[in-house]
Formats: C-alpha cells, structure tokens, sequence
C-alpha cells in the first residue's frame, strides 16, 4: 500500500510574480539558457512554459510520474 508520506515531491520549475507579469524557469540538466523567461503575461502561459520542457522527465526512467495542476506558493 503506498502512503502519502512515502512520496517525494520535488520541484521542477518555478513562477514569480513580478509588476511586468511573470518569470517563469523550467529546471533541466545541464544549461539551457531557453529554459527561463520573464515577463509572460499570464500565470497559465508561464505554466505551459514550464511544462513545455517536461522537467519531470529527469526524475523517471519509466515517466510514470503524475504532475499536479496547481501551482503551490514556495514554502518560506
């Protein structure tokens, strides 16, 4: 049986809000200077930008891995 306390979460990318919109980055190997963008206008579009790099992808051989849809605030 798996518990919710066995799971790891990890993040993958990252949205700020700034007063031009919003800076979104993508979390991939090595450098990928693509990967990170400001001022997007919207909070959905810099979430498709994120998820345009799949970053999931580097934490699973079999991609078996389920993305939430929410956005969670960073834990401070």
């Amino acid at each position: 049986m798996l518990r919710a306390e066995d799971l790891e979460q990890t993040e993958v990318g990252a949205i700020r809000k700034t007063p031009r919109g919003y800076d979104a980055l993508a979390k991939t190997m090595g450098y990928d200077p693509g990967r990170a963008q400001k001022n997007i206008p919207s909070l959905g579009e810099a979430k498709d930008f994120v998820e345009s790099f799949r970053p999931w992808e580097m934490f699973s051989d079999d991609n078996g891995l389920e993305v939430e849809g929410d956005v969670h605030p960073a834990d401070i």
